[in-house]
């Protein structure tokens, strides 16, 4: 319903920011992350999610639209609720969850207030499920073998594995990986120049 809201930051309070929009202030659920990227006073966008259960309608919103990605990719897991998805990316980048979705760092994700164990591991074995149903091909370094995904581990493969975790299509990653310094980056610092050229 909404892509985006764009006005002046008129209140900001945990896990809130109310964006006014010529006189109408949309108050969006947010991340620690995105809360800090705002300043009260100043004109902000924030991409955002409209969630509607029963009669209740809320409206959450991002700084990046990697970040509103990731938020819908979360609760689309069974047991993750948009208050758990907001905890999570408040203790993870987008490009550090899809790394922990990739390598299986449950503790990176318990990080997060109120997630445990279960809904860590729950969260990794559905979003690699995922991965492992085709958004991953043998061409963009990933084999299936017996319905598991084995990733090479290189960093070229890992950066892809975890881009396409976040959605993202083998022609959109080859795309952006061209003339980014695989050698000298770290992992993070790959995914995260991939993720800024992905939404200019």
């Amino acid at each position: 319903m909404f892509y985006y809201v764009q006005g002046t930051v008129a209140h900001i309070g945990p896990y809130l920011a109310v964006i006014d929009c010529s006189g109408v202030g949309y108050a969006c659920r947010t991340t620690s992350h995105t809360i800090a990227a705002l300043t009260r006073g100043k004109t902000a966008r924030l991409y955002t999610h409209l969630h509607v259960r029963e009669e209740v309608f809320e409206l959450y919103g991002f700084i990046s639209e990697n970040e509103l990605n990731c938020f819908e990719m979360l609760i689309g897991v069974s047991g993750v609720g948009p208050k758990a998805a907001l905890a999570i990316l408040s203790s993870n980048t987008p490009e550090g969850l899809a790394l922990a979705i990739v390598s299986g760092d449950e503790k990176a994700l318990t990080s997060a207030p109120g997630i445990g164990k279960k809904i860590a591991q729950r969260i990794i074995l559905e979003l690699k499920d995922k991965l492992a149903k085709g958004q991953l091909t043998a061409s963009g370094g990933a084999a299936l073998v017996g319905g598991v995904t084995i990733i090479p581990e290189d960093k070229t493969s890992e950066a892809a594995a975890a881009l396409a975790v976040l959605g993202y299509s083998q022609s959109e990653i080859a795309v952006a990986m061209k003339g980014i310094d695989l050698d000298g980056l770290t992992l993070e610092e790959i995914i995260r120049q991939a993720l800024k050229k992905m939404v200019k």
